[in-house]
């Protein structure tokens, strides 16, 4: 089997694991897995290309030549159930089919907040744990898992970590996390009130570079987004912001540059998603037009939430 073969099987029984863990039983894959599912187990599994949640176009690249779409698959296709003891899941399994690129959403019931809690440690405990990039692993201080309130509302993606996060173990504490820190204030909210995360989980190696970041990835950013998945689907928040280019890329695959995909409106996940500057950029770019790009978006956001806004917020950096 090839390499990408052995990280995407992987990847989905780590996946399954983490939704057995929960108490899952639905799980969405496409019709074309699910005939491939039925081949012997000796059969040539070259036409696999999807499993369990559909892939973001960016990620699903990283594993396209080694599992190529089949040529005139069906868009859809009725529910499917298959014995609980082949995926070794509760009780029986029912299989969604989904069309291509669709996501479905909220087919399981909300936790508890005790197995809410339990199912977040478990999946820290996991997280931080994990060595399936070496190079990150060996070079990494701290696994930077995610902060916040577990049941926020709101949620901020950012792309990885940067020296300072790797010293402290926690995303968006050096000047761009201040900077995050007051435009999450000026909403109205406080840092513990929403839930902040990356793409990637580790800071992206620098050899031979004592200071400075690097992008990371799309291997990198395939392997370490099923744990932001569960993080998603355990908040459950109903807006999500991607900070920046990377972390557009990383969610929805979009390359066209965070100027011409801010301020408009993406659903990922089945939840709403703002595109917005990530804070370091307007560390670098000081203008009041660009602060003020990014509090639109922001306006829009608290709109979205149906959160109060003053006639202060909604002047803030107009000039008089």
């Amino acid at each position: 089997m090839s390499g990408s073969y052995d990280d995407l099987l992987e990847a989905t029984i780590q996946h399954l694991e983490g939704l057995k863990s929960r108490g899952v039983r639905h799980v969405a894959v496409s019709a074309e897995t699910l005939r491939m599912l039925a081949l012997p187990v000796k059969a040539p599994i070259a036409n696999l290309r999807s499993y369990v949640q559909p892939t973001p176009p960016a990620i699903a690249r990283t594993v396209s030549s080694s599992f190529p779409r089949t040529p005139n698959a069906p868009d859809s296709a009725p529910i499917f159930r298959i014995p609980a003891t082949e995926l070794e899941l509760p009780k029986t399994v029912e299989i969604l089919a989904a069309r291509p690129g669709e996501v479905i959403s909220g087919r399981t019931p909300p936790l508890d907040s005790a197995a809410k809690a339990a199912a977040f440690a478990a999946l820290r405990e996991r997280a931080l744990a994990c060595v399936k990039c070496a190079n990150l692993a060996s070079s990494r201080k701290n696994v930077v898992f995610g902060v916040g309130n577990p049941d926020a509302q709101l949620m901020f993606v950012g792309e990885a970590p940067g020296a300072d996060e790797d010293e402290q173990g926690e995303p968006f504490v050096g000047r761009a996390g201040e900077l995050l820190t007051k435009i999450i204030q000026a909403t109205g909210l406080q840092r513990g009130d929403v839930y902040i995360a990356n793409i990637l989980k580790c800071r992206p190696d620098t050899p031979g570079q004592s200071s400075g970041n690097r992008k990371p990835t799309a291997d990198e950013m395939a392997t370490c987004i099923p744990y932001l998945h569960e993080q998603i689907d355990l908040i459950r928040p109903q807006v999500l912001v991607a900070l920046g280019a990377t972390a557009v890329e990383g969610l929805l695959g979009k390359t066209l540059g965070i100027t011409k995909l801010r301020g408009t409106w993406n659903t990922y996940r089945g939840i709403p998603l703002m595109p917005t500057y990530h804070p370091a950029y307007l560390l670098r770019n000081q203008a009041m037009s660009e602060k003020r790009k990014v509090w639109e978006d922001m306006l829009a956001v608290m709109e979205k939430l149906a959160m109060p806004i003053s006639d202060k917020q909604r002047n803030f950096f107009l000039k008089g």
